[in-house]
């Protein structure tokens, strides 16, 4: 019998956040040695965006290094997880019976959202991957809808991994480092709350209920994973906030934890 596995939700940062360790490096590690082991992941990620869902089935999905301006080594990096594509039929019979439009396909490897993360929290790469595609103009809540539509699969031993970002905009980031921006620690402080309190149309309407809402979020592919994650999650199940740090003092690098009823609860206490 599977134990019934958490969603989990991390902001994955700028590519290079592998190559300087640091807090986040250290909760990824943690997460994967201290969570309970699953058979396959779902991960969701901001990367890999469609008109309509897709997900992939690539037997042996290739490490995607969709990113540009960063150094030659980040860019030989290689994360060779072996595909799953009968989790990727799973995912397409729970779409359809929820009468959502689902795609398959073989073309579609691990971009960096999904292999950045999962590199230090599975770093033997011997957990079956499959990822489903975002639809950046859709919204929060149609994302709501099709993790709900998800959560079955945690009772089958599957991790669902939405990977985005709490706060992602550019004009915000100072390359060279320095304490984290008093906006973006407002936005994910504002983010944080309504989790706590798991006010999901407050959330969803973030836009126009947090003037830092449009700031935080130029346009919206990286915060709609975290409302597929939550749409997986129990109405009442609350999530673990992990803050671990800022990087280039605009990425909140904050990650939520669902795991009511997990056989192996992770805790953790806020390190910045």
């Amino acid at each position: 019998m599977n134990a019934r596995q958490p969603v989990l939700f991390v902001s994955h940062g700028a590519p290079d956040v592998v190559r300087q360790p640091g807090a986040t490096l250290e909760l990824w590690k943690r997460l994967g040695a201290e969570l309970p082991r699953p058979r396959a992941i779902l991960v969701v990620s901001a990367h890999w965006t469609t008109r309509g869902p897709q997900v992939s089935s690539a037997p042996q999905p290739e490490t995607i290094h969709d990113f540009g301006g960063f150094p030659p080594d980040l860019y030989a990096r290689q994360y060779p997880a072996p595909g799953a594509p009968a989790l990727a039929e799973r995912v397409v019979a729970l779409m359809e019976a929820a009468s959502l439009p689902i795609a398959i396909t073989q073309n579609q490897g691990l971009d960096h959202g999904a292999w950045i993360p999962l590199s230090q929290m599975y770093p033997e790469a011997d957990i079956p991957v499959a990822q489903l595609s975002i639809q950046p103009y859709a919204g929060p809540d149609w994302h709501r809808r099709l993790g709900v539509a998800l959560r079955p699969l945690r009772d089958e031993g599957v991790l669902i991994l939405a990977s985005g970002a709490v706060t992602h905009n550019f004009g915000w980031l100072n390359w060279e480092g320095g304490p984290a921006l008093p906006q973006a620690r407002q936005f994910a402080d504002w983010v944080g709350a309504a989790l706590a309190e798991d006010d999901r149309p407050r959330l969803q309407d973030y836009r126009r209920l947090t003037p830092l809402g449009v700031g935080a979020h130029p346009s919206e592919d990286h915060l709609l994973p975290l409302f597929s994650a939550l749409g997986a999650a129990e109405h009442g199940e609350l999530p673990l906030r992990l803050e671990p740090e800022y990087t280039y003092a605009g990425l909140a690098m904050d990650a939520y934890l669902w795991q009511d009823h997990s056989p192996r609860p992770f805790t953790a206490v806020k390190e910045h």
